[in-house]
């Protein structure tokens, strides 16, 4: 069963539905609207942040460029409308969508802007062992927690203290928020990263999570991350148009969620996920969307149907070298 005003399924003790068919997140959040502060999410303050951190390097900022649509028009509103010269950003473990990077590479040549492109096998061997040994450990999480690191690095090697990113509404934290639909993951994440991923050579300082990301980058070199999504109201369709006509972006033939951009791996994540959870952190995200009145309940369960098939599963899993626990011999 669903929630009947988000997507999030009943799945205790994260999630609840009360006896109107209310998951226990939606209540939680009329319950704060009423009580948090109104945080002002106007234009005029994402400007403030831009005059306060850009223009320190030669970089006025670095942005975290995937080739999806947001990232994408992210990289074009920091050079066409607010004038920075940014350094796009693309991480690679391997496993990223070739249309995607064809995306990075037409809007970076056509905005004339410079391009860090950074490509490694590194970790490879954890997503290895998640899929073989710990399946309900979300590959996502370890990715970001290992690609925000990286871009906090970066951030401080050029001495670019802005950082911008593709991220939704749905991304943004909310005042008194406690995220508990995605607590089990998070739980599962930090218990592999102590226990597994740390003993494995070169992985031996880990991050747990963002809060110890964070605590590092901050003794390293002051820097920010914001994402111009969350101040502008930008029309889906209109921003997609826009970027087909101004830098040749292309949606992929198949990702997940339906429209959006994400590398081959994300297949494996949503199936494992799914068997574990019942639901991906995208879910989270669009039923955030929702209640913020940023997206419809329909467009959402659109958008969130499975649309692969074990054809794409099995593909990947024959590219990372490995079988899915239950298919062991």
């Amino acid at each position: 069963m669903r929630c009947r005003k988000c997507v999030l399924p009943e799945s205790p003790p994260a999630i609840r539905l009360n006896e109107d068919g209310v998951c226990n997140i939606c209540a939680d959040f009329e319950k704060r609207k009423s009580l948090r502060s109104s945080k002002n999410w106007l234009e005029s303050e994402f400007l403030k942040v831009l005059n306060k951190y850009s223009g320190k390097g030669k970089y006025g900022c670095l942005v975290m460029c995937s080739g999806g649509r947001d990232s994408t028009a992210a990289l074009y509103l920091m050079k066409k409308r607010y004038k920075i010269n940014p350094l796009a950003f693309t991480f690679d473990h391997g496993f990223e969508n070739e249309q995607a990077k064809e995306n990075v590479r037409n809007a970076v040549d056509i905005l004339g802007v410079d391009w860090l492109y950074y490509k490694t096998d590194s970790m490879k061997e954890a997503f290895v062992k998640i899929i073989k040994d710990h399946p309900e450990v979300p590959i996502c999480h370890i990715c970001s927690l290992w690609y925000l690191g990286l871009t906090y690095d970066w951030a401080a090697r050029l001495k670019t203290p802005l950082i911008i990113a593709g991220w939704t509404k749905g991304q943004a934290a909310q005042d008194g928020e406690t995220q508990t639909e995605l607590a089990s993951m998070s739980r599962a994440t930090a218990r592999f990263v102590e226990n597994d991923l740390r003993r494995l050579p070169g992985f031996e300082k880990f991050p747990r999570n963002t809060d110890e990301i964070n605590r590092r980058a901050r003794k390293k070199f002051k820097s920010v991350i914001i994402s111009p999504h969350w101040y502008l109201d930008l029309d889906d369709d209109e921003l997609t148009e826009l970027l087909q006509r101004e830098v040749k972006w292309k949606a992929p033939d198949l990702s997940y969620p339906a429209g959006s951009t994400n590398c081959l791996l994300n297949f494996i994540y949503v199936y494992l996920a799914m068997k574990h959870y019942g639901y991906t952190h995208y879910h989270v995200e669009m039923s955030k969307l929702i209640r913020l009145g940023e997206m419809s309940r329909e467009e959402a369960l659109q958008r969130l149907e499975v649309n692969f098939d074990r054809k794409q599963i099995d593909s990947i899993l024959e590219k990372i070298g490995c079988r899915l626990p239950e298919e062991k011999s």
